[in-house]
């Protein structure tokens, strides 16, 4: 009897979207209820505020241009809070103070990957995000969180003061948008099926198993 093959499976989301922190939970939780299937993780980048400069802007104006107000975002934070809550993760919306562009986030994600690490690297960029308010404009933050995950710092700074895998991340960004994804997060399995959003690890643990059944079925014709 051949082995599984294992189901790829791509995720398409941002450091900065609060739902694909409680979402990346989610998938793994899945993953783990679906133990028995063999996946295989990418994590590709997204652009939730395509507009936003290098440098980041004030986390107060980014409130006022996306939702109108700082307080009409605190409703909508409070359900996420709770959600995240509900997830065994932390999220501190008023200790947000500046607004990144997250280009050279999906950098280190992409860097720390060369080393199976891309999903350690994602959780530590959310945490100092959502939970500690880290400045994830500062080039010296970046280097610290990659150095601790076991990246080289020199390097990681080295690489960060150039425009290395700038167009690679952009072009991957696009590529997600030209297909359709416009809400993240986005699960893609095997290149073929799409879920939507933070669903519960019951249901991506379903689509898991059926998938990987699906693909396997047509791998033994």
């Amino acid at each position: 009897m051949s082995a599984i093959k294992p189901l790829q499976i791509d995720i398409v989301s941002d450091v900065v979207c609060p739902w694909c922190y409680i979402g990346k939970r989610r998938i793994e939780n899945a993953i783990a209820l679906a133990a028995d299937v063999p996946v295989h993780v990418n994590w590709r980048p997204f652009f939730l505020n395509p507009w936003i400069p290098p440098e980041g802007i004030d986390r107060s104006t980014y409130l006022e241009t996306k939702f109108g107000s700082v307080d009409a975002y605190k409703g909508i934070a409070q359900r996420v809070v709770a959600a995240a809550d509900e997830e065994g993760l932390s999220y501190k919306p008023d200790s947000v103070k500046r607004q990144p562009n997250t280009t050279d986030c999906h950098r280190l994600i992409l860097w720390a990957d060369a080393m199976g690490k891309s999903a350690e690297m994602k959780q530590k960029l959310m945490e100092l995000y959502f939970r500690d308010g880290g400045d994830l404009t500062q080039t010296e933050t970046l280097v610290q969180a990659a150095a601790d995950i076991g990246l080289d710092a020199d390097d990681v700074r080295r690489r960060l003061a150039t425009d290395e895998d700038v167009e690679r991340i952009s072009a991957q960004a696009k590529e997600a948008s030209d297909k359709g994804i416009s809400g993240v997060p986005t699960y893609v399995f095997a290149q073929k099926y799409a879920v939507s959003g933070a669903q519960d690890p019951e249901k991506l643990a379903r689509a898991i198993r059926q998938v990987s059944a699906e693909i396997n079925a047509q791998a033994a014709e």
